[in-house]
């Protein structure tokens, strides 16, 4: 028995939703709104104008796949995926997908340098450079514009493709790019380019990241050197296609399978301590503390006060600063703010003040956070939730997956006033 037999006795599956060159969509009979995504252990280029079987693809491609997807969704981005179920095959959220292939480009090579002559290959796109194509084997996959797609107007599970979702799509694929780039740069790798597809939700309508990223979606070169290209170019690029290319094919599929189960893994792990005046600030500093837990940040409470205890404060400094580990000391003291002030000038670690300002005096006890003595270098942010987000990003600069949280952030906010003034134009009307 075959391992798709297998995986078929073990989900109630129903009709078969759609076949592609390198997978196939199930029905799930008793989980409704969810479809089995299995693979096929066929290698395909140029729209399957070349097409091989690579014994072990499907479980390779599907365990690449599976780490992408979780990356991305422990980062923050909205996908389709829901679970690995075997080796070969994921439950996604059933979606009906957009016919576009969104390709996003930090190098240039491949098919821009024959569509853009006189570009060398090599030259670096900041920003990155966005393409479109539309899904049309029959007329390879034709390069379009947005006004293409918008006067389109695709109705896909109830949902008009308007500007609206072609701009969320937009922000979504430099997103998506920017934190597996962010990624790979962990293994010394460099995200050339890539493609991604979109579907919509067919029971929220909403729009999220579906189909699959695996070594077919990108170009990826270790230390930026396309000699030693790990992709799916290698197969494209074979001028016979002999068992020993193919072999070599598949070690390199192997290679990134490997390595893009690190990516999950943080580089360098850091903590918050947050210094409280006393426990009557505890409410305040929870909050801080229930924010750094959001971007996977260990975060420590300790009540110590300056002017009633500065030795102790100082103890309690040069315990943290005696490990190793990467600290943000976070000052949460009210009235007369002397515990930041006190921190910075004894730590070459980072301090924030925090101060939980009351609705009497606060105006003026603000004033003991902010004019600082000279020689001090302790910033001030008022918001918990801010706090805590200033000490991710300087944890971000050392540490993908806090910064992986950070950027997904960024996206998710601007999705949701995207919605929102969509929403209020209909209203509107």
């Amino acid at each position: 028995m075959d391992k798709l037999q297998k995986v078929l006795r073990l989900l109630k599956i129903g009709q078969k939703l759609n076949e592609g060159k390198t997978k196939q969509i199930f029905e799930l009979v008793d989980q409704p709104g969810l479809v089995l995504v299995q693979s096929k252990d066929q290698i395909t280029a140029g729209n399957a104008v070349r097409k091989d079987q690579m014994e072990g693809k499907a479980a390779i491609a599907n365990k690449t796949t599976s780490c992408v997807f979780k990356l991305l969704q422990e980062s923050g981005i909205k996908t389709a995926f829901v679970k690995q179920h075997s080796d070969t095959a994921f439950i996604a959220t059933h979606c009906e997908m957009i016919p576009i292939e969104w390709v996003c480009r930090r190098v240039a090579t491949g098919s821009f340098l024959k569509r853009n002559p006189g570009v060398k290959e090599g030259y670096r796109f900041t920003p990155l450079k966005m393409e479109m194509f539309f899904k049309d084997d029959a007329n390879n996959d034709p390069q379009w514009s947005e006004e293409q797609l918008l006067e389109s107007k695709f109705c896909l599970a109830g949902l008009t493709i308007s500007q609206c979702e072609v701009d969320i799509m937009n922000r979504s694929t430099v997103a998506i790019f920017e934190i597996l780039e962010k990624a790979w740069a962990t293994q010394n790798c460099t995200l050339v380019d890539m493609k991604i597809e979109f579907g919509v939700n067919v029971k929220t309508q909403e729009i999220v990241l579906a189909d699959v990223i695996d070594n077919d979606s990108w170009r990826l070169w270790p230390a930026g050197d396309r000699s030693q290209q790990k992709d799916k170019q290698v197969y494209r690029d074979l001028k016979e296609v002999t068992p020993e290319a193919m072999q070599m094919v598949k070690r390199n599929f192997e290679w990134v399978s490997e390595r893009v189960k690190l990516l999950l893994e943080p580089q360098a792990s850091g903590r918050v301590v947050v210094l409280m005046g006393s426990t009557s600030d505890m409410a305040h500093c929870e909050k801080i503390r229930k924010a750094c837990t959001s971007y996977g940040i260990m975060c420590i409470l300790r009540v110590t006060s300056a002017h009633k205890g500065p030795d102790e404060t100082l103890r309690i400094k040069a315990e943290y600063e005696g490990d190793g580990v990467p600290t943000v000391f976070v000052a949460v003291a009210g009235r007369s703010n002397g515990l930041g002030p006190v921190m910075s000038g004894n730590t070459a670690y980072p301090v924030i003040n925090c101060p939980p300002l009351t609705p009497d005096w606060g105006a003026q006890d603000v004033w003991s956070s902010l004019r600082m003595p000279s020689g001090l270098g302790c910033s001030t942010v008022l918001s918990p939730d801010a706090a805590a987000q200033f000490a991710a990003q300087i944890f971000g600069l050392t540490d993908h997956l806090v910064w992986c949280k950070l950027r997904a952030s960024m996206l998710n906010t601007w999705v949701s006033l995207k919605l929102a003034d969509k929403k209020l134009q209909a209203c509107s009307l």
